[in-house]
């Protein structure tokens, strides 16, 4: 890692094994998830279900005493799902417990992973079941993306386990590089 646990070189096919190896957190908590789950193990991408206690998605490497590795390895990253616009606002509107939600995640790489291909869109032109209104919704999201440095992507929703699956697998590697 890039804060100095992982002092190895490894080389393109110890990478690789270890790539085949990432076990994707799925917060127990975690609802409505089905097509996530179902697409995991259509592409029999390892697993867990636990409590998070941020975020609804995270990722590790299980120990590999072959490659050095003498424990698990649990990266300092989460994705945080929303399964529309609708959730995303109500979720903004309650300020506070929102804005605790990113203090506690803001001393890692997070995401907020919206199911909703034309979220932006959707957003900006108001479609959304809330009474916030457009400019003001879309002024809160931008302040806390730059307050406390995430990112928020908007997805079809049969795309969202590719998308997690994806976002950890080229985090880790970049760790491993």
């Amino acid at each position: 890692m890039k804060d100095g646990t992982i002092k190895y070189k490894f080389t393109e096919t110890e990478i690789k094994k270890l790539l085949s190896s990432i076990v994707i957190l799925v917060d127990s908590r975690e609802q409505e998830n089905k097509h996530i789950i179902d697409y995991f193990k259509s592409k029999r991408i390892p697993y867990e279900e636990k409590k998070l206690d941020y975020g609804d998605y995270a990722a590790y490497l299980p120990k590999n005493e072959e490659l050095g590795i003498h424990r698990d390895l649990y990266f300092p990253a989460a994705i945080e799902r929303k399964n529309s616009v609708d959730e995303l606002a109500a979720t903004i509107k309650d300020r506070t417990r929102f804005e605790n939600e990113l203090i506690r995640a803001q001393r890692f790489p997070f995401l907020i992973l919206v199911e909703d291909p034309n979220g932006y869109q959707n957003i900006i032109t108001g479609k959304y079941r809330s009474e916030y209104q457009a400019r003001a919704l879309l002024g809160s999201l931008k302040a806390f993306e730059a307050r406390y440095g995430f990112q928020t992507v908007f997805v079809a929703p049969p795309t969202a386990g590719n998308y997690i699956y994806h976002h950890f697998y080229y985090m880790v590697r970049n760790e491993l590089i």
